[in-house]
């Protein structure tokens, strides 16, 4: 389920939409929703980075949640050097709707210094956001 076809979207938020894809930059915490078929390279996770910078400031702690609605690639070692350079998230969740999204959650473990918890609902993936906040 999209952001934008759920009750969560009455929720205070600012949507950015860039050209990889949309962005719900909630008090606590952070929604992605990449375009089908993106590679999220440090080029992308950047500027996502300059723009949650400008919203939030550099001593935020957020929770990142990445809705997988879509299909697409991602760098790992990019939030690496996210972590390093940038330090605002406390923990990742990943809402993924198929196998193969609950497969990429094993690989991204290995290249995050933050736990990351999988789920199979937006609904589960923004209660848990919520009451870590």
């Amino acid at each position: 389920m999209k952001v934008e076809d759920s009750k969560y979207l009455n929720m205070e938020h600012e949507e950015i939409n860039l050209p990889f894809g949309k962005f719900y930059f909630f008090e606590n915490f952070v929604i992605s929703e990449l375009y089908e078929g993106v590679h999220f390279d440090w080029k992308r996770v950047k500027i996502l980075s300059d723009l949650m910078l400008s919203h939030y400031g550099d001593k935020k702690s957020l929770i990142y949640l990445s809705n997988r609605v879509n299909s697409y690639s991602i760098e790992p070692q990019s939030w690496l050097k996210f972590d390093k350079k940038y330090n605002l998230f406390i923990a990742s969740g990943i809402i993924a709707y198929d196998n193969r999204g609950g497969l990429s959650v094993v690989l991204e473990r290995l290249f995050s210094k933050e736990r990351i918890k999988k789920f199979r609902s937006l609904k589960n993936g923004i209660e848990w956001a919520i009451k870590h906040q």
